[in-house]
C-alpha cells in the first residue's frame, strides 16, 4: 500500500508539473504583462480565463489575488507581484505560501506604512505639525551633522514624511549614524510595505554585518 501511495503521490506531482503547456505559458505572460502595464481589468479576465481551465494552477490564483489588490493599492500590489518574480526566479519552492502570507498581512503593513509616513517620526505632540523632511535636512546641513540635527528637534518637534524616497533616506540615515534600534523599527515596517525593495535588504545587511 505504501508504494502505490509513493506512486500516486508522484503522478500527481507530474501531472502539476505538466500543467503548463505552451498555451498556458502563453496565457501567463500575458496576464503579467497587463498586469504590468496597469491594465487591471483584462488581466484579471485572462487570470481567470487560465483558473477555470487549470483552477489549480498557483500561479494564476496569486496573479488574480494580487491584480484585485491592485485596483486599490497599485504599488503595493506590484511590489508584491514582483517579489513573487524573484522568488519564483530564484526556484523558491515556498514561493506561493510566502506570498500568500504577505497579502494576508497586507493591510496590517499598510496600516503601518501609514502611520510612518503621515505620523509622527518622533515627539509626542500631536497638536504640533511638525517639519517637512526637507526642512529636516536643511537643518542637517545648517548643523552640520545628521546626529547633531537630530538631537537637537527628536523631544521638542517631530519630522513629517510623506514620501516613500524620504522614508528611506531617513532610515539610512539612521542606520549610518547608529540609532540601530529606531532604524530597525522602520525598517520592518517598510520591508513589508515595499517586498523587494533592494534598499532595504541592503540596509538590513548592513544592520546584520
Amino acid at each position: 500500500m505504501g508504494t502505490d501511495g509513493a506512486v500516486t503521490g508522484q503522478t500527481i506531482s507530474k501531472e502539476q508539473e505538466t500543467m503548463k503547456t505552451k498555451e498556458t505559458i502563453k496565457l501567463l505572460e500575458r496576464a503579467e504583462n497587463h498586469f504590468y502595464s496597469g491594465e487591471y481589468e483584462t488581466a484579471m479576465r485572462v487570470y481567470a480565463l487560465l483558473l477555470r481551465d487549470h483552477p489549480d494552477l498557483q500561479e494564476a490564483r496569486i496573479g488574480a489575488l494580487l491584480t484585485d489588490i491592485a485596483i486599490e493599492n497599485d504599488d503595493e500590489a506590484q511590489a508584491l507581484f514582483e517579489y513573487y518574480q524573484v522568488l519564483k526566479n530564484e526556484e523558491n519552492d515556498d514561493a506561493e505560501r510566502i506570498i500568500e502570507e504577505m497579502i494576508g498581512s497586507l493591510d496590517n503593513a499598510l496600516e503601518k506604512i501609514s502611520e510612518l509616513l503621515e505620523g509622527s517620526l518622533f515627539g509626542r505632540d500631536e497638536s504640533d505639525n511638525g517639519i517637512t523632511y526637507g526642512d529636516f535636512k536643511e537643518l542637517v546641513e545648517l548643523r552640520g551633522s545628521f546626529r547633531r540635527a537630530f538631537e537637537d528637534i527628536m523631544f521638542s518637534t517631530k519630522v513629517v514624511i510623506t514620501e516613500k524616497e524620504e522614508l528611506l533616506d531617513f532610515i539610512q540615515q539612521l542606520v549610518d549614524h547608529g540609532f540601530t534600534e529606531m532604524a530597525m523599527r522602520y525598517i520592518e515596517g517598510a520591508a513589508v510595505a515595499y517586498p523587494g525593495e533592494e534598499k532595504i535588504q541592503d540596509l538590513i545587511e548592513k544592520l546584520k554585518g
